[in-house]
């Protein structure tokens, strides 16, 4: 393996590595019902995943919506991956653009619990997809 190739890996593991962190610092967050702050974190782990299968594909960016459209054309509209978590990106995205945006927003606790527990499923997903397509 060549030096490029494990800067590589080694930058994939890291965004895992926050993605698991976020997923963490999440349910804290909940656990307190600070449910914006949760929120936020939700997506961002969501977002590190997919930075990892970013780098995997040679795709970078540091734009948001690029990232996510790229990660629909490629993987839910293709069916590699299942358009269920195409959804569940959104959501996670939507989420967090209201927590940190929208004025006097109030998340229900049952909706970030399910956002929470999708968001898990995702990360893993990706992670999953990841070691599978080396």
């Amino acid at each position: 393996m060549n030096f490029f190739d494990q800067e590589k890996k080694d930058l994939i593991e890291h965004r895992l590595k926050q993605a698991f962190e976020s997923a963490e610092t999440a349910e804290l967050l909940i656990s307190f019902e600070k449910s914006a702050a949760a929120v936020n974190r939700i997506y961002y782990a969501a977002f590190y995943s997919l930075l990892a299968l970013g780098l995997k594909y040679n795709f970078k960016t540091s734009k948001h919506l690029q990232l996510i459209g790229w990660f629909n054309k490629t993987f839910i509209a293709t069916g590699r991956i299942d358009k269920e978590f195409g959804r569940i990106l959104r959501d996670c995205y939507n989420y967090r653009i209201s927590a940190d945006y929208d004025s006097y927003y109030c998340f229900e606790k049952a909706d970030v619990n399910v956002l929470f527990f999708e968001m898990k499923s995702f990360i893993g997903m990706i992670n999953l997809y990841l070691k599978e397509n080396q």
